[in-house]
């Protein structure tokens, strides 16, 4: 079994961001000092990093789900949540990102492109973490003071993504089958590939690293290119990707071939209309050379063999007329690789040069323009009035007659996720947002009335609800009657006499203040007895009263 992978699909998930905290501050004689909720952490993010160490795709088809750790949860006394840490993957330099299409639980094919990653330290995030939820001390504001709820944390991205290696070599070796291009990569490096005397025995692409003096370049070879590879006959469209990143194409041509339709040249003529078709379908990257102007060099091999040896010395003017270096060598005898090593070293610093020039007057023409910050780690928007296009409102019906309205948008979307609708507050404060950014007036302008069917989001994360336009969006009291804007409580309100902490003047005051107005009290009530209001409890005075305690009443018999 081969332990070279160069495409799997794999499934990434940021981490999700911890809950905001709703805690509240207590402090002797205060029950409820205020809010002191912290923020949740925010979750971790998927991110390819192309790395030297990494030689093959192999880990991720033993392994395709990799999720980021998320962030935890706020707390009280105003301590935020721990942020997740990022998962970071190394992949080979020349992996190519792609999105991947396709039904659940089918084979994917590659999308569009999302990021090449060519050179050492090429970063790309495929699955972002989601934002920690905010705590209730940053919803306070002068107006709620008292937020009784938190906000949710942000789901992490989830997506699946095709992975695909496109080896990065100085030197691409391409040939029929048994041509000798494994025995060649053998003789020059300390590769160890699989050779063997029958076709197809190749059947990855090899690797080698070779030095001819101050010069250390790579060779690879394209296993399976026949005729009609680049239409997908044999294993040459399996591999053929791996010949976009290599900068001089060797032709290895099997001069011993006893095969009698083959010769040299009609080799070398039919692998070219093979490259020539392939490199039309291609998309090069930045500061590329397209294949049809790359540098060739033609490699007559196994000239260990008298008749081979021959034939190379018969065909070489043809292919020197047609201005290419032509080397004659031996991979058994080793007969020529000295000369070809360094020929190769001295093509490839010229070509390193010439791509470096192109790459650098490319990025000077391209215009980056950067993002002021990232959409997914903005902890609160600055402003939340709305535009058309923050939100979109389409009206959708079934065939049965099924009618509801659907809401999609980065801000609606972001906002459902926030809100805990155990919460009656926490929805409150999710409707007050919808409505300031606009959503009720454009609901009433697609046609909706109290009681529609509304759908935020689409999707597994969408969340639906009737609509209705008339409710009273704030905290309540437990008895149902709301008597202030949300998050107002009393207790905390300096108009109140029982969130006032009064001075020693004040307590003074106040005593002196009751002190009198007990005396005056005692007096009002001794002059009234004094005029005769008040009768002597010792004195019977009413004889019918049958409750007395010193008469019976009269008419009571005895």
């Amino acid at each position: 079994m081969s332990d070279f992978v160069d495409r799997v699909t794999v499934h990434v998930k940021g981490g999700d961001g911890g809950n905001g905290s709703a805690g509240i501050r207590r402090e002797k004689y205060k029950p409820l000092a205020g809010p002191n909720g912290g923020n949740g952490g925010d979750g971790g993010s998927v991110i390819f990093v192309a790395s030297r160490n990494a030689t093959s795709l192999l880990d991720y088809r033993f392994m395709p789900h990799r999720v980021a750790p998320g962030g935890t949860m706020g707390l009280g006394d105003n301590k935020d949540g721990s942020k997740g840490d990022d998962l970071i993957l190394p992949v080979p330099c020349g992996t190519v990102i792609f999105t991947a299409r396709g039904p659940q639980g089918q084979p994917k094919h590659p999308g569009e492109q999302l990021a090449d990653l060519r050179h050492e330290g090429d970063r790309f995030v495929a699955a972002a973490g989601g934002a920690g939820g905010l705590g209730n001390i940053a919803l306070a504001n002068r107006t709620r003071r008292a937020p009784g709820f938190a906000l949710l944390g942000e789901l992490g991205e989830e997506r699946d993504v095709i992975l695909e290696l496109k080896s990065i070599a100085d030197v691409a070796l391409v040939g029929f089958p048994s041509a000798g291009k494994s025995s060649l990569i053998a003789a020059m490096s300390s590769a160890k590939p699989k050779i063997a005397d029958y076709p197809f025995t190749t059947l990855v692409p090899n690797l080698g690293v070779v030095v001819a003096g101050d010069t250390r370049y790579t060779i690879a070879d394209v296993p399976g290119l026949i005729p009609g590879a680049s239409q997908g006959k044999g294993l040459g469209l399996e591999f053929l990707r791996h010949i976009e990143r290599t900068e001089i194409i060797a032709h290895v041509i099997d001069c011993a071939t006893l095969e009698p339709d083959r010769d040299p040249v009609s080799d070398y003529e039919a692998l070219e209309k093979e490259l020539a078709e392939y490199a039309g379908s291609l998309e090069l990257p930045l500061g590329a050379i397209p294949i049809p102007e790359r540098p060739r060099i033609v490699i007559l091999n196994k000239a260990d063999v008298p008749e081979a040896k021959e034939l190379a010395e018969f065909v070489r003017p043809e292919f020197e007329k047609r201005g290419m270096k032509t080397f004659i060598i031996s991979t058994a005898s080793h007969e020529g690789l000295k000369e070809l090593n360094f020929a190769l070293a001295k093509m490839v610093d010229e070509m390193r040069g010439e791509i470096a020039k192109r790459e650098s007057e490319e990025e000077a023409a391209r215009v980056v323009i950067k993002p002021l910050e990232h959409a997914g780690r903005r902890r609160r928007s600055t402003d939340e009035r709305g535009t058309a296009l923050d939100f979109t409102i389409e009206r959708k019906e079934l065939g049965n007659g099924d009618v509801w309205f659907e809401v999609t948008g980065r801000k609606p979307e972001r906002w459902v996720q926030q809100t805990n609708f155990d919460n009656d507050e926490a929805v409150g404060y999710l409707a007050d947002r919808l409505a300031k950014l606009g959503v009720e007036d454009e609901l009433r302008r697609k046609g909706a009335h109290a009681g529609d069917e509304i759908r935020i989001g689409h999707g597994d994360r969408a969340v639906a609800f009737d609509w209705d336009p008339t409710i009273a969006a704030g905290a309540e009291m437990l008895d149902g009657t709301q008597l202030g804007a949300r998050g107002k409580d009393l207790r905390l309100d300096e108009d109140e006499g029982r969130a006032h902490r009064r001075t020693n003047t004040e307590r003074r005051r106040e005593y002196h203040e009751m002190m009198d107005a007990k005396a005056a009290v005692r007096e009002a009530m001794m002059a009234e007895r004094k005029a005769g209001h008040w009768a002597d409890p010792s004195v019977d005075d009413d004889r019918h009263d049958e409750t007395s305690l010193f008469g019976r009443g009269e008419g009571v018999e005895e």
